[in-house]
């Protein structure tokens, strides 16, 4: 009797992703205050859209709304000169999942440098060549994405290459940056193989961006890996403490996600915040481009660090509130005057969008009811001002310990009925991120009225990115139609 052998089971999944409970509702009235640090990673948007375009289910903790947010470029106006590094803005409108509720964007702007003008750039390519990065997706689009980087470089930059499996290895030596063709040979040799010593490639990497630092220049080690961490140093912890010691000696440490599977998101997210950098996720070339080449002038140049954002909320204006995201960013309040803890790096060019749902007093949309015997709202605003918050900024400049204060109130009279199209887009991704993740934040805001708010808000368009949220929008309606809820938990 021929007996047919058992198919092979799929690869088990052992994607990682860091548990996050959404912030909740505060009553201004017993939490006025606000803090938080900048964030500008968006490499929880690419990696949900790779799943989305995969047709798989994202787990929520997989979605985390400021990188969905900061995906998308808003056209915040940019400061005039390099002396404020960076230009505040904010708008108020009516949320559009609820016009008894509103929404409060605040942009922040950095001021941008021409490429040609940027100071020399150390950078140590830290490359996984470990066995699990043997698949498409892994190192083949690694050795593509960063030959997207190579002819950007230049001869006052120097390059390194190192890589890990087993055990970690110098591929190139610190070689001139305008060297594109040794630079690319040495990509064209790494071949996958082994398990994966992540923590001797993350301090062979220091070493060398240590041999060639540049005095005023960018000094970072670029980390490619799907970060699936198994021999060596695997605690999380204690590669968050070789990370965040290596940072004081002023050398950053962009993370570069890919593959599926077993990609270590937790991880690689983890280690770009203590590291002062970046994470992104690349799912193509068309990413790699994105964040390789057009936004690489930020990243190579920091123009703010540590920079934090406090919101004070007027109880006399503002009944409620919720800050959209920024979960793993919230800070005490005490430390946005302490200049020791650390906060989120602004890159030259970089843009930040952070938005808060607004309930206003005396509004019938409350959600909490007030505490018996705690604080009450003022009835009336005694200052006269009108101020429905009040907004403060704290970044230090680079190579400064102490940092700089900017203040702007935020005024009730700014309400305009009539939102922007960059607050109306902003809104349809944050809805969006919310219906992934559950659909619980936004009064059961239909997919038929997110989409249609996206659609009316995507104006230019040119690299086709709005559009394919909008794409991505009616995937995930089309995938949870069959569900009670909107969005996906697990």
């Amino acid at each position: 009797m021929l007996v047919r052998p058992a198919p092979m089971a799929a690869p088990a999944n052992t994607e990682k992703y860091a548990q996050r409970t959404d912030n909740p509702v505060q009553r201004a009235a017993e939490q006025p205050v606000s803090t938080f640090s900048i964030d500008v990673d968006t490499g929880s948007y690419a990696n949900v859209r790779r799943m989305l375009n995969d047709g798989e289910r994202p787990p929520s903790d997989a979605v985390r709304a400021e990188e969905f947010i900061n995906y998308f470029d808003y056209g915040h106006p940019a400061p005039t000169t390099r002396e404020t590094p960076f230009r505040v803005t904010t708008e108020l409108a009516p949320a559009p999942w609820n016009a008894q509720r509103q929404l409060l964007m605040i942009g922040i702007k950095g001021y941008d440098v021409p490429k040609a003008t940027l100071a020399p750039a150390n950078l140590v390519f830290l490359i996984d060549t470990s066995g699990s990065m043997q698949d498409p997706d892994k190192l083949p689009l690694v050795k593509q994405a960063l030959r997207q980087l190579v002819p950007q470089l230049r001869a006052q930059d120097r390059v390194s290459m190192v890589v890990y499996a087993g055990s970690a290895g110098l591929v190139l030596p610190p070689t001139p940056g305008d060297h594109h063709g040794e630079i690319l040979a040495a990509l064209d040799r790494l071949e996958a193989g082994g398990s994966t010593n992540g923590g001797d490639g993350i301090r062979l990497a220091y070493a060398m961006a240590k041999q060639s630092f540049v005095e005023g220049g960018a000094n970072r080690v670029i980390l490619a890996t799907d970060g699936d961490f198994n021999v060596g140093t695997v605690d999380q912890n204690a590669l968050e403490t070789l990370v965040s010691e290596q940072r004081k000696s002023g050398i950053a440490l962009t993370t570069l996600g890919f593959g599926t599977g077993n990609y270590n998101d937790e991880m690689a997210e983890r280690l770009a915040d203590v590291g002062d950098g970046n994470h992104a996720y690349i799912d193509s070339v068309r990413e790699a481009r994105k964040v390789l080449v057009q936004q690489m002038g930020g990243t190579l140049l920091t123009i703010a660090r540590d920079v934090k954002i406090q919101v004070e909320f007027n109880p006399a204006q503002v009944a409620e509130y919720r800050l959209i995201g920024y979960e793993n960013r919230i800070l005490q309040r005490e430390d946005f005057a302490n200049d020791k803890v650390d906060a989120g790096d602004i890159g030259a060019g970089h843009q930040v969008t952070a938005l808060y749902e607004i309930t206003p007093a005396g509004s019938a949309a409350q959600r909490i009811e007030p505490l018996r015997y705690g604080a009450k709202a003022t009835q009336a605003d005694k200052s006269g001002t009108g101020e429905l918050a009040h907004l403060r900024l704290r970044y230090k400049l680079p190579g400064q310990d102490s940092s700089r204060l900017i203040e702007t109130p935020i005024l009730a009279s700014t309400l305009t009925r009539t939102p922007s199209p960059s607050l109306r887009f902003a809104s349809a991704v944050a809805g969006f991120a919310d219906a992934l993740r559950g659909g619980e934040r936004m009064d059961g805001w239909s997919w038929d009225a997110m989409i249609t708010t996206a659609l009316g808000a995507r104006g230019d368009d040119p690299r086709g990115e709005r559009s394919e949220l909008i794409q991505l929008m009616d995937a995930a309606r089309q995938q949870s139609a069959g569900d009670e809820r909107v969005g996906i938990r697990q």
